[in-house]
């Protein structure tokens, strides 16, 4: 390794450093490196700049180890910026060998914060009199200002302590973006309620009749699937969000076209973007659900109860799953600040005040995307959130067994995957994992279709997806039109 030196401190002559593969570079002050460049000999040369301008260079061998081999012609040093005023020099950025040193941000060093010291008895003297800076004297603390109007653009708010609904028991809220950790197992816990898999049979029976079918229904069905995947955009890949509600909307279209066989479909209404809140206790812990939920079609007529009495007084002898040691309140938001309020989201005097079926797209919130578990548990709760604020209307804040249990259904959908759910509230008594359990039936990860493609897919020459609609499964959209048909047949 051969080092030149300029002459003279200022003297703008470069200094050549020529770097080999058998031995390490020593870096020499005072100059910045400006360039690199190699040849086909094995032999880097890094030339250096001026040093009365550039600072100082700190020794940089176990940074930059360069074999001579590997290095091509031309390559510019970015960050060989170890500057500072005095002394070696404060590493400020990495080092890259793509671009020159003047590209790369340097953050100035960090200010210390001097430390105020109040000495009982003494006061400071400050310029606050004189209405103008003066050079040792100390800075005035003047009182803060306040408005006279109340303006909303430089409004600030109190502490929490003193906002008259601070409380200081917790309380637990569940909200449209909440993932829960343990999903669907944490969600039955939270509401008292036992799982049974599968959709009871005497609510899928009626839709598999010829009278509750719809003329040319697998055809119509998977021309609304080619209208959402195909014909509705342009892009040869939609987005989920996209085709997803667009399959629902024209699912739900196509089984109101029964309306002439089923004049009782008339007494139902679409409600979208409605805010729903209701309050309970379990165990110690107060909890809350609260927010937007997803679309939901209310009736005028309530659902019929999926069990009987004698079924639900059996749930009592059921034992709910536990997922110790973790806490039942874990990835719900703690609050301090809130009101007790149950509400449907709906006035007293709404015509439609009863729940029928919550629908809920999985990519409908580009924000939060959950997990499938994690949305089974929210559509769960938000149909547990429907029957419990509806119990606490028509019978009061009391925790008793309802004579009459409330019963709501969901139907979450991805385009694609649909879950199925009923959710029956048998009790308000949520305290004690004893006594009566709420009930519910899950049919999960159904498939409408395998595929729908724009272009086949092709791999190693070979047609591995044909483009077009494949693997319809007409027995999907089956128990879509049983939910729906849900108290009218």
């Amino acid at each position: 390794m051969n080092n030149n030196k300029p002459h003279g401190g200022d003297s703008a002559t470069p200094i050549s450093l020529i770097v080999t593969g058998e031995e390490e570079p020593t870096w020499r002050p005072p100059a910045a490196v400006l360039s690199v460049t190699g040849d086909d000999s094995g032999h880097t040369d890094v030339i250096c700049g001026n040093t009365s301008h550039l600072g100082m260079f700190i020794e940089m061998s176990p940074c930059l180890r360069i074999v001579g081999t590997i290095v091509s012609p031309p390559l510019v040093l970015r960050d060989a910026g170890l500057l500072a005023a005095h002394g070696r020099g404060v590493l400020l950025a990495r080092r890259h060998l793509s671009t020159s040193s003047c590209l790369t941000g340097k953050m100035p060093p960090l200010r210390k914060t001097r430390e105020k010291v109040e000495i009982p008895g003494l006061e400071m003297i400050t310029y606050g009199e004189r209405m103008h800076y003066v050079p040792g004297l100390a800075k005035p603390v003047f009182p803060k200002w306040e408005r006279e109007e109340k303006d909303p653009f430089h409004y600030t708010s109190p502490p929490h302590q003193e906002m008259p609904l601070y409380k200081e028991k917790p309380c637990y809220v569940f909200h449209q973006r909440t993932s829960i950790l343990e999903g669907l197992v944490q969600a039955l816990w939270l509401t008292k309620t036992k799982l049974t898999t599968g959709l009871p049979a005497h609510i899928l029976s009626p839709a598999v009749g010829l009278a509750s079918q719809i003329p040319d229904q697998d055809e119509r069905v998977q021309n609304a699937i080619r209208h959402a995947r195909f014909w509705d955009t342009t892009e040869e890949r939609p987005k989920k969000d996209v085709y997803g509600k667009t399959l629902l909307l024209n699912l739900l279209h196509l089984c109101g076209t029964l309306q002439t066989s089923h004049p009782s479909l008339s007494r139902r209404m679409f409600a979208e973007s409605y805010s729903l809140s209701t309050t309970w206790t379990r165990g110690e812990n107060m909890f809350q659900i609260r927010g937007l939920n997803g679309l939901l079609h209310t009736s005028m007529d309530p659902l019929p109860q999926v069990s009987d009495k004698q079924k639900v007084l059996e749930t009592a002898d059921e034992m709910l799953e536990t997922f110790y040691p973790v806490s039942p309140t874990i990835d719900l938001q703690e609050v301090h600040l809130y009101k007790e309020v149950n509400c449907t989201g709906f006035s007293a005097e709404c015509p439609y005040p009863h729940a029928h079926t919550l629908y809920f797209l999985e990519d409908s919130d580009p924000g939060c995307k959950l997990k499938p578990e994690q949305f089974r548990a929210k559509m769960m709760m938000f149909a547990f959130g429907n029957a419990l604020a509806r119990a606490y209307t028509l019978y009061g804040p009391t925790q008793s067994v309802l004579d009459q249990p409330i019963t709501v259904q969901a139907i979450g959908s991805n385009g694609r995957i649909f879950q199925f759910l009923i959710f029956q509230l048998n009790t308000t008594d949520l305290t004690g994992d004893d006594g009566v359990k709420n009930q519910v039936w899950l049919d999960e990860d159904v498939e409408l279709y395998d595929f729908a493609k724009v272009r086949p897919y092709i791999k190693k020459k070979e047609v591995r997806v044909p483009a077009g609609l494949k693997g319809y499964k007409p027995e999907t959209f089956n128990k879509f039109l049983a939910l729906y048909l849900n108290g009218v047949v």
